[in-house]
């Protein structure tokens, strides 16, 4: 389903985002937990990755950190050259609306805005005129081209997705971070907001990383980086469904086995 660089093609792509010793630690003494535990991983550009582990791993505290929706406590993390651990609150802000995508398990569309609004808004916001030839390239791949003067409560679960994808898409960001953008939707509409994710990684070049639970949409992914405990424990590439599924079972007996 996916292709997968070579070894030498691998070492000279760019890197989108790098945490490096990342911990996040909530609390203290006795009721002190470690979220993330000194984890170092690169997300090159060009490249779909998907970040999976059993529940309480600390995947999406990872994802959090790297997109600057959390902060963490110690360590370091670069989008691009900017390194995030140096950015006051604005700057943190201008850099998630200008370089950063978001797709989220809930679709988070204003109702009262077209879907076409929707898409724009971000940049709307920032005073920004989207590149009208990229914006129309994003909404044909996702097939919104129709549907663009329709509000969300006239749209499926899986048109609604869309929306959000061809927002995250529209501002031509540096990287696109998914958490579980699929899991409100039925099986169908999943595997067409992820053929979308997969062809704008493909066809435009776009860095996406996503987290997810679900060994089949993590098989849409050029490489799975499964997280045990608040660490990287494993690494697959040109993951397939049922490999993915295999490594996870392997997790899980071991969990129960410890």
């Amino acid at each position: 389903m996916t292709t997968t660089p070579t070894v030498a093609a691998r070492r000279t792509t760019a890197v989108a985002a790098r945490a490096t010793e990342l911990s996040k630690v909530y609390g203290q003494g006795e009721t002190q937990v470690v979220a993330l535990d000194r984890v170092t991983v690169d997300f090159r550009q060009g490249e779909f990755t998907a970040i999976m582990g059993p529940s309480g791993s600390g995947k999406s505290t990872l994802m959090h950190c790297v997109a600057g929706l959390d902060s963490f406590s110690s360590g370091s993390v670069r989008i691009g050259e900017t390194e995030l651990g140096t950015l006051k609150d604005k700057q943190l802000t201008q850099l998630r609306r200008d370089k950063i995508g978001f797709i989220f398990q809930a679709f988070n569309l204003l109702p009262t805005l077209t879907a076409a609004e929707n898409i724009t808004l971000p940049m709307d916001i920032a005073g920004r005129k989207p590149d009208q030839e990229w914006l129309d390239t994003v909404i044909g791949m996702v097939g919104l081209a129709d549907r663009l003067s329709h509000r969300p409560t006239e749209l499926s679960g899986g048109q609604q997705q869309r929306v959000a994808v061809a927002r995250a898409l529209a501002s031509r960001p540096e990287i696109v971070f998914g958490d579980e953008p699929t899991g409100n939707l039925d099986s169908r509409s999943g595997a067409e907001v992820l053929g979308f994710l997969r062809n704008s990684v493909r066809e435009l070049g776009q860095t996406v990383v996503m987290v997810t639970h679900d060994p089949t949409a993590a098989s849409y992914a050029d490489r799975v980086i499964f997280l045990a405990d608040g660490r990287i424990v494993d690494e697959m590439l040109a993951p397939t469904a049922d490999g993915v599924l295999d490594r996870m079972k392997e997790f899980d007996s071991k969990g129960r086995t410890s």
